[in-house]
């Protein structure tokens, strides 16, 4: 019988490999089948190879399976970096972007958007982010960017707001349900 080939496989391995790191479960998966490799009697070197790991990550994994049994391949951890503001200056920044940057005090800030954030928090905390941090920021917290309406230069108010696509406060919107 022809052995099964797998077409464009360079290609394939690294997309494969990515999939198992994009989740933690397949991460402890891959981790079971170093160890099972290792189990049957295949070098941690040939195992890393056949797995696309480094022989010392699946020597890892074999010593935390010796001493811890199976809850030693489950993913630990991860710390990360501490966070920048404290949980009493997140909720002062959360109130600040309730108002407008000038009630809160930003010089300079028609709308809060990642620079005018960044200007606060270096005001008020002497905190330095960058403004796509800052950005990051606004949707963790579940801000999103709301811009103002451009004006037209020398437009008539009054055929502007008739040709307005967002309905007006009290008036009945011209659109029928499915089926009118």
């Amino acid at each position: 019988m022809k052995p099964l080939q797998i077409s464009d496989a360079d290609t394939m391995i690294l997309a494969l490999q990515d999939e198992i790191r994009r989740s933690a479960e397949s991460r402890y998966d891959h981790r079971l089948h170093g160890v099972l490799l290792v189990a049957h009697g295949i070098s941690c070197r040939e195992a890393a190879r056949v797995l696309g790991d480094a022989p010392r990550t699946v020597e890892n994994w074999v010593h935390r399976f010796e001493k811890h049994g199976l809850a030693g391949l489950s993913e630990g951890e991860r710390p990360g970096r501490p966070a920048r503001l404290s949980p009493a200056q997140r909720a002062t920044v959360e109130a600040a972007l309730r108002q407008s940057p000038a009630e809160a005090g930003v010089e300079g800030g028609g709308v809060w958007d990642g620079q005018t954030l960044s200007r606060y928090l270096a005001q008020e905390f002497e905190v330095e982010l960058r403004a796509r941090q800052c950005q990051r920021l606004f949707r963790q917290w579940g801000f999103r960017l709301r811009k103002p309406r451009p004006l037209i230069a020398q437009a008539d108010p009054q055929a502007q707001a008739t040709h307005k696509k967002t309905p007006r406060p009290g008036k009945p919107s011209r659109r029928g349900f499915v089926g009118d």
